[in-house]
């Protein structure tokens, strides 16, 4: 009988998910059969990607995010006693998937409730570090904190001075085993005809998603090359919709996406993490726009602009123009690395 290992993304954008997918298909490769337990539209998009395994539902954390980015702390911090909330009732339900489904092993990515202390469980972040601004050493002490009651901290980046998550994913006092996995991406580059001027990939939570779909839809009304733009709102059915020289698509399965974004000249985007990686394994040249008031995306995006490997700005602030200065950025290079699943998963050998 295949053992049986419990992987639960976070439902908060679709990042989480995506990166899960080469993990999902690693564990099907070593012989375990995943269970995917998730809430909301990773759920579903995982259950598009994967329509042959099992799924449980864990509950929601639904955080909406402000209109206005400067109140995105503040937001948090008035939701924190409901994320609370929902940790623990991720705890109970936890423990009765392991016992309805036989569990042997855990991965969560970052759903801090999702573990058992009875069996072998790992969870996946980038965020050792939690940037919160003038209280970012409280958001990181109670981060990990949370970590502590995993085995192990897998953390998908490089631990050398070439890395993509910097501060973000490096300084440990964790006190936990802490492994660097290397990037994760669900993605293959390959070498296409480009066709494609401009993709927009929209990604993260409501309103902004919406917000920043509004203001580039508006701006590349009148544009006189190929633009693509994935909303990236998972619904039963894709829907193509075509004005001029721009079509909208509401998502795109991985097989898609791949192909359109090596088939793209330049990608508009978040500066969200698995975005990122996505970017370095494609080597892709970006022009990235953090989430308004989103601490992280707004230390990653100035961090790869300082480098000289994608322009950024502010959402309010762009403008087409804007574009130009990309020619004078590197663009994302792959890093050397491949994850060593095998060493992984033999984690769930160990008890």
């Amino acid at each position: 009988m295949k053992k049986r290992i419990l992987i639960a993304p976070l439902n908060w954008g679709l990042g989480h998910a995506t990166r899960c997918i080469s993990i999902i298909n690693a564990l099907k490769d070593f012989g375990f059969e995943p269970i995917i337990g998730s809430d909301g539209d990773a759920l579903a998009f995982l259950k598009k990607e994967f329509p042959d395994l099992t799924f449980v539902e864990l509950p929601a954390y639904n955080i909406k995010y402000p209109n206005k980015g400067a109140a995105f702390k503040w937001t948090m911090l008035k939701h924190a006693p409901k994320i609370l909330d929902a940790i623990k009732a991720e705890k109970k339900t936890t423990k009765r998937i392991v016992e309805t489904y036989n569990i042997t092993g855990i991965i969560s990515d970052n759903r801090l409730g999702v573990y058992c202390k009875k069996i072998p469980c790992a969870i996946i972040t980038h965020q050792l570090n939690v940037l919160s601004g003038r209280t970012t050493w409280l958001s990181t002490l109670l981060h990990r904190k949370f970590i502590k009651q995993f085995d192990v901290c897998w953390v998908p980046d490089l631990k050398d001075e070439e890395n993509l998550s910097g501060k973000l994913g490096h300084g440990n006092s964790t006190k936990i085993p802490i492994k660097y996995i290397g990037p994760l991406s669900r993605f293959y580059k390959k070498k296409t005809a480009i066709t494609n001027k401009i993709l927009v990939l929209l990604s993260g939570p409501e309103p902004q998603r919406t917000l920043l779909f509004e203001k580039l839809f508006k701006l590349f009304e009148c544009y006189k090359e190929q633009v693509i733009i994935v909303r990236g709102i998972v619904e039963n059915k894709q829907d193509i919709q075509t004005y001029g020289r721009t079509t909208v698509y509401n998502f795109m399965t991985s097989y898609e996406l791949e192909k359109t974004i090596n088939e793209s000249e330049l990608i508009i985007c978040r500066s969200g993490y698995t975005s990122i990686m996505d970017l370095a394994k494609l080597e892709k040249k970006a022009f990235l726009i953090p989430t308004p008031g989103q601490y992280e995306q707004e230390y990653l995006a100035k961090k790869l602009t300082e480098q000289k490997i994608a322009p950024s700005c502010n959402q309010n602030d762009f403008t087409l123009e804007k574009l130009k200065e990309v020619e004078n950025y590197d663009g994302f290079k792959a890093l050397n690395f491949k994850t060593d699943f095998r060493d992984l998963f033999s984690l769930f050998q160990s008890k």
